[in-house]
Order: C-alpha cells, then structure tokens, then sequence
C-alpha cells in the first residue's frame, strides 16, 4: 500500500530517473555519481521547480519514498528524449526495486495525469524501451506509440478529451 505526494526533492528525482535509465537488472550501469555528467539525462532534473515541473511521489506504509513520477517540458534547442514540442511535457516515472511489482508505478502514473489534466495539460509524451515491461501499463493508460529510434519507443497521450 503506497500513498502519494506532490513534495519532491530533486535528489530523489535523480535517484529515481536512475532507477528509470537502468530499470533492466541486467545491463550494465554507470555510477550514480557520474550519470548526470550525460546532459540531456541531468534535463529531466537539474534546476527542478521551473514553471511546468509537476512531480508525485509515491511513499511506503512506513513513509519511505518508493517511487516517483515527473513532468517536464524543454526547449526546441535542448529537447529530452520524447521530446514532442515545447508545450508538451515528456513524463518520467521509476519505481525502487525493492517495491516493484505492488501497484506503486499505475498509482503514481494516474496521480500525475490526474494533476496534469487538471493543470489543462493537452498530451503527455514519454521515452520507453520497446522491451520495458511497463510499457504495457502505458498503453493500458491511454499512450500510443508516435514513433520509434533503436529499439526504443516515443509514447503519447492526448488529455484533452
């Protein structure tokens, strides 16, 4: 069981996208502490609280965060990686290992498409690897596959209807 939060700290931000990147427990990851070096990873948190940054996080019965999910919208010149357009803001969303599997990730992903449709947000864009489980959880939401680039997928979904 999982509540959720709209306080977030970009620290666990960082830990989370982390987790996001290297959600396969076989491939080979980098160190924590040199993976925001890569400058359009350290885009989806470094200067977090600009106007548009919406964020959940999802706590544990004991209070600990267990995951969080996020939006962000970017620049033409310095777009993420489902970047669509300036105004829609691309959704990152991790869960810690240790709480997988327990509904953490769909309560995260509806609280924040909750909060953006009532922030009017029109389409929500996302980054997935073709072989991503959770893939599946987005399509059950409503995303749809825009366009693909080795082996990963750009999503999108329309909040506006």
């Amino acid at each position: 069981m999982f509540r959720i939060t709209s306080e977030a700290d970009p620290a666990f931000l960082a830990t989370m996208l982390y987790e996001a990147v290297y959600w396969d427990p076989d491939m080979t990851r980098k160190p924590f502490e040199t993976f925001l070096e890569d400058p359009v990873l350290a885009r989806y948190v470094e200067g977090w609280g600009r106007p548009g940054d919406d964020a959940v996080v999802a706590l544990s019965l004991d209070e600990q965060p267990a995951g969080a999910a996020w939006l962000r919208t970017f620049d033409a010149r310095e777009p993420g990686y489902a970047f669509v357009d300036e105004h829609t803001p691309e959704l990152s969303i991790a869960v810690d290992r240790a709480y997988r599997g327990r509904g953490a990730g769909s309560l995260l992903l509806a609280g924040l498409l909750g909060r953006a449709r009532s922030r009017r947000v029109a389409r929500v864009s996302l980054s997935v690897a073709n072989d991503n489980p959770a893939r599946s959880m987005y399509e059950r939401f409503g995303f749809t596959k825009i366009g693909e680039s080795t082996g990963t997928w750009t999503m999108l979904i329309d909040l506006s209807g």
